[in-house]
């Protein structure tokens, strides 16, 4: 499986997210949902995610949490840590959500937009005590209840494709494509072929069309 980046870093990433998050809610006072989304929407997500060095080993969560706030344009004052309960639920949120997001090398944003951030936060007991693999596994069955439609059936109708006009452009059996959709057939193991055809008439990249959970 590819993972976002090197596993040499994950263990600091992870220690990393989560001591950001434990800043930004018991420190810096704000609600984990809001100052989320200021992660995501900074650009310091995408970056993260993507194994950026100077993020990921190069900055302590506290500095990271200002990172996000400086990205976002707020001028916040600086502040002495003094919460250091350090596996605190948002610790063990960011800690754990790390681990995920390098293991399935998804953005954040893709994960959390299945699953919101505070939904995550409540699988915090029982998981963990667990192993987590465990908490991966719940993730991925979380993540496949909130995703109702394939990444094939939300490309179509993007394009604003019925399944027969799809089927006939892509040159693929319309029961097939259906199938596809409905998960009776696995994209990800289907004919590389097919799978471009179905790219190129839809106008994106193969990855796209597969399959995460």
């Amino acid at each position: 499986m590819m993972h976002a980046y090197d596993e040499t870093y994950v263990e600091k990433a992870r220690t990393a997210l989560g001591r950001m998050l434990d800043f930004a809610v018991y420190d810096m006072k704000f609600e984990l949902p809001a100052y989320w989304n200021l992660f995501l929407t900074s650009g310091v997500a995408r970056r993260f995610g993507e194994g950026d060095f100077t993020l990921t080993v190069g900055k302590s969560g506290i500095e990271i949490a200002y990172t996000v706030l400086d990205e976002s344009g707020l001028c916040v004052r600086r502040i002495t840590p003094c919460h250091t309960r350090n596996r605190s639920e948002e610790y063990w949120t960011g800690w754990a959500l790390a681990w995920y997001q390098w293991e399935k090398a998804l953005p954040f944003q893709a994960i959390t937009c299945l699953v919101p951030i505070e939904e995550i936060q409540q699988l915090y007991s029982p998981y963990h005590e667990m192993d987590i693999r465990q908490f991966a596994d719940r993730m991925d069955e979380k993540c496949r209840e909130a995703q109702k439609n394939t990444r094939l059936k939300q490309m179509r109708m993007r394009a604003g494709y019925s399944q027969q006009k799809l089927a006939d452009m892509a040159g693929i059996p319309l029961r097939t494509l259906q199938q596809y959709e409905q998960k009776q057939k696995n994209i990800n193991k289907v004919r590389a072929e097919y799978v471009i055809r179905l790219s190129q008439v839809l106008g994106c990249g193969t990855d796209e069309l597969i399959e995460y959970w």
